[in-house]
């Protein structure tokens, strides 16, 4: 019976008038502003193509560094495909009228002192019932906290050598 129906099948498809088309041609990325073919991409406004796949987009070691600096103070945002760390205000005991916050970009996917970019702000007020003041950034915090990330990505990138060593 089986046999019967699929003869059948074949029959009918080889006397079909039905001739099989070709496959649509791409006709290229769609643009994010009009939804049609064409047109500016997404790619077009930020310079970068995606020629990646699956891969993590910044440096995973530069990347695990920043995690490990920053955690030392709680984390508000982290978003691994934008390779932004970004920390919640913090006091410090001994300066309860200072805080500050922490935002760490990864830049790059290759392991280089140009692919760190962090930016530390700082707010004051005059006694703890006050508001607080204007958002400063501090540029000489910033650089250390850039040094500290690059340091801790030497040093896990030296304890993956030895690992793979051993």
């Amino acid at each position: 019976m089986r046999l019967l129906i699929l003869c059948t099948l074949i029959f009918l498809a080889s006397c079909s008038s039905i001739k099989p088309g070709t496959p649509e041609k791409d006709e290229g990325p769609v643009s994010i502003l009009t939804g049609k073919t064409g047109g500016t991409t997404l790619s077009d406004i930020t310079g970068l193509k995606d020629d990646t796949g699956s891969a993590m987009p910044v440096n995973a070691i530069l990347w695990r560094a920043s995690l490990e600096i920053v955690s030392l103070i709680p984390i508000s945002e982290v978003d691994t495909f934008a390779g932004t760390i970004v920390s919640d205000w913090h006091s410090l005991t001994d300066s309860p009228n200072e805080r500050l916050k922490i935002t760490v970009f990864v830049l790059d996917r290759e392991l280089r002192s140009d692919a760190i970019k962090a930016v530390v702000y700082i707010q004051k007020r005059s006694r703890e019932d006050a508001p607080w003041g204007n958002t400063l950034r501090d540029e000489t915090f910033a650089r250390k906290i850039e040094g500290l990330i690059l340091n801790r990505a030497r040093e896990i990138r030296a304890a993956a050598l030895n690992d793979v060593k051993q």
